[in-house]
C-alpha cells in the first residue's frame, strides 16, 4: 500500500538556526498533498519572516496566542482540533522543555497540549546542549508519552562544532513520516472500538452502571493505532486521556453507543468491543428525582440493545472481535458468545474476587471458530498489543482464504 501524508499538517516552528530548513520542509509536505498550517514562536520569528511561510504554504501563519481575531473563537483549540498530525521542526532544548513539562505559556505549546493528534519533533541543538542530560531526559520523557522524535542528524553545526545535534534535512523528515504512516500489520484499516462502562438513568441523579474501568479497551485502542489503523474509540464515561491518534466519541447509554457505533463503523473493517454495556435499563426513567418514601422501591427494568450482535446479523458485518468477562464457566459462556453473535474472535477473562476490574493487569483466552490462544497475566498494555497481534493475523486470513475455506472453518 502507498504511504501517505496526513492531510492537514501543523508545523511548529521554533527558534533556532535550522529555521531556514523549515520553509522547504513545508514545500516537501505539500508535495505529497497535505495542507500545512504554520505556527511559529516569538523566537522563531527573529531567525526567518512570516511572510516565508505564507508564501509557501498559502496560509497566514498563526504565532500569537492572545490574537484577538483568531481568539474570539477560541482558535487556538480550533486549530488544535483542526491538526491531523503536528510536526516541531526546528524544536529547541527550550521549547523540548516546555512541551515534556507540559507548560502552555505561547500558542505552539498550548495547542500542543489541546491536541489529540500525533506530535513528532526535530530536534535541533548545539551538539553539547543535545548531549545534556537535562535534554536527553526530556526527549525520553516525551518518547514515553508517545511523541516521536525524528532525528538529530550528525555533522557541522552553525556554531562550528561537529556532533549530534543537526536538523534532519527536509526529505529525510518526510520519509520518516511517510515510514510511520507506513508501518503496522493494520495500515489501511479503519477500525472501531468501544470501551469502558455504559451508564442508563434511573432518574435525573442515579444511573445503572458496572466496574469497567476503560483501561483494558484503551489500551486496545492505542495498540491497534500503533498496528497503523485508523481508530475510533466509542467511549462511555470513564477517567482516562485519549491515546494518541485515535478519535474518541463520548456516549453514556448502551442505545448512545449502538448509535455511535453504526455511525462510525462505515468504512470500518474492524470492531473490537470491549465495552462492558449494561445489560438492562429502567423501563420507564423518572423525570424528577425518585423520592426515599417508601420502606422498599420496584424498580422494572427493559433489556438493552445488543451491540454486537446488532452488528453481527447485519449484511456486511466488519470482522467483529468480543469480550467476555465471566465470573464462572469461561470457556463455555464465551464460546456461546462467539456462535450466537457470530463473531470472528472472542477474549474471555474470569472477573471477580479482585481479577480484572480496577487492575493494571490482565489475562485472556482468545477463542475463534477452531481454535483458542492464551495470553498470560501481564500489563493490560503489553496484553493489547499481544492481542492486537492476534488480531490482525486472524483477520488477514479471513480476508485472504477462499470461499470454500471459509466455508470449511465454519461449519
Amino acid at each position: 500500500m502507498k504511504a501517505t501524508i496526513s492531510r492537514r499538517i501543523l508545523l511548529g516552528v521554533t527558534g533556532g538556526i535550522a529555521a531556514y530548513k523549515s520553509p522547504d520542509l513545508v514545500r516537501r509536505l505539500k508535495e505529497q498533498g497535505a495542507e500545512v498550517q504554520v505556527v511559529m514562536t516569538r523566537n522563531a520569528r527573529e531567525f526567518v519572516g512570516a511572510l516565508t511561510f505564507q508564501a509557501v504554504s498559502g496560509l497566514p501563519v498563526r504565532s500569537d496566542l492572545w490574537d484577538q481575531s483568531a481568539e474570539a473563537a477560541m482558535g487556538h483549540i480550533e486549530l488544535a482540533r483542526w491538526a491531523d498530525e503536528i510536526i516541531i521542526a526546528p524544536a529547541s532544548a527550550d521549547f523540548i522543555a516546555r512541551l515534556a513539562h507540559g507548560l502552555a505559556d505561547d500558542l505552539l505549546s498550548t495547542l500542543c497540549l489541546a491536541t489529540r493528534a500525533p506530535i513528532s519533533i526535530a530536534p535541533a541543538m548545539n551538539q553539547v546542549m543535545w548531549s545534556n542530560a537535562a535534554t536527553q531526559a526530556n526527549v525520553a520523557l516525551l518518547r514515553q508519552r508517545g511523541v516521536r522524535v525524528l532525528g538529530p542528524g550528525e555533522g557541522e553545526q552553525a556554531c562550528g562544532e561537529v556532533g549530534a545535534g543537526r536538523m534532519l534535512e527536509p526529505t529525510d523528515i518526510v520519509k520518516h513520516l511517510l515510514s510511520a504512516n507506513s508501518t503496522g500489520p493494520l495500515v489501511g484499516v479503519k477500525a472501531v472500538v468501544t470501551a469502558g462502562p455504559t451508564r442508563e438513568r434511573i432518574d435525573p441523579v442515579r444511573f445503572i452502571t458496572n466496574r469497567s474501568s476503560g483501561k483494558m479497551g484503551y489500551a486496545v485502542a492505542e495498540a491497534l493505532r500503533a498496528a497503523g489503523a485508523e481508530v475510533v474509540l466509542v467511549s462511555g464515561p470513564v477517567a482516562l486521556a485519549t491515546p494518541t491518534g485515535v478519535t474518541r466519541v463520548n456516549v453514556e447509554s448502551a442505545d448512545d453507543m449502538l448509535q455511535a457505533v453504526q455511525q462510525h463503523l462505515h468504512g470500518a473493517q474492524l470492531l473490537v468491543a470491549t465495552a462492558a454495556v449494561s445489560d438492562y435499563c429502567a423501563a420507564q426513567v423518572a423525570h424528577e428525582k425518585i423520592k426515599k418514601t417508601n420502606a422498599s422501591l420496584a424498580l422494572q427494568l427493559a433489556r438493552t440493545p445488543d451491540i454486537l450482535a446488532t452488528v453481527g446479523a447485519g449484511p456486511a458485518p466488519p470482522f467483529l472481535v468480543g469480550f467476555a468477562a465471566e465470573t464462572d464457566n469461561v470457556e463455555r459462556n464465551a464460546l456461546a458468545k462467539l456462535e450466537n453473535k457470530h463473531l470472528d474472535m472472542i477474549a474471555a477473562n474470569q472477573v471477580g474476587d479482585g481479577l480484572a476490574f480496577d487492575k493494571d493487569d490482565n489475562a485472556l483466552t482468545v477463542y475463534w471458530a477452531g481454535g483458542k490462544q492464551e495470553l498470560c497475566l501481564c500489563s493490560k498494555h503489553a496484553l493489547a498489543q499481544q492481542l492486537v497481534g492476534l488480531i490482525a493475523e486472524r483477520y488477514h486470513l479471513k480476508r485472504l482464504a477462499r470461499p470454500a475455506i471459509v466455508a470449511a472453518v465454519s461449519s
